[in-house]
């Protein structure tokens, strides 16, 4: 499936439009790494300083585009111009396969506003529609209950159990 790499920008839900991430957004996602709730279950926090830890995180999407692994992407409300936090695909290796995820995470203060099913829905749909997999799954930590209704508002249920990132975390998968 990888050999049928696509993957665009600019896709657009009914509040938002995505595009690629830049080095500029640094600023907008060091809030993001200033939030220990955002951070909850959140799998790769370094001891750094916030605007550290964006830029780092950042870096790695920019190299996900450059290496066809996919990567997040900016979601920016339409109509304020705001980003809202990032979605996208994403390459992952579970259990020796790799997989096409469904990744998301948002700003604190977008919480709860459906932003992150919309943004998931829309992914999952792009993904399909390129033929990039005929399941699409999100990595979930059992504990996080919001994120678990987001992969289910997304027509995803729940699989299997597994250590991922030292993380007990649960695979929701939908099929094409």
């Amino acid at each position: 499936m990888m050999d049928r790499y696509i993957y665009e920008d600019g896709l657009e839900t009914e509040r938002l439009f995505t595009r690629f991430l830049v080095p500029e957004d640094v600023k907008a996602w060091s809030d993001f790494f200033a939030d220990p709730e955002a951070l909850e279950f959140f799998p790769f926090v370094e001891p750094a300083p916030n605007e550290v830890r964006a830029k780092n995180w950042i870096e790695k999407q920019l190299t996900r585009y450059r290496e066809h692994r996919y990567g997040l992407q900016a979601l920016i409300h339409k109509k304020t111009g705001e980003m809202v936090g990032q979605c996208g695909l994403l390459a992952q290796d579970i259990d020796d396969k790799t997989e096409v995820e469904v990744g998301y995470s948002l700003l604190k203060k977008f919480w709860g506003k459906g932003y992150a099913t919309e943004a998931a829905i829309r992914f999952k749909e792009y993904g399909f529609a390129r033929d990039q997999a005929e399941s699409i799954i999100s990595i979930i930590d059992v504990h996080n209950v919001r994120s678990q209704k987001v992969a289910e508002k997304n027509g995803m249920s729940r699989g299997k159990q597994v250590l991922w990132w030292n993380m007990n975390v649960f695979i929701y998968r939908t099929y094409k």
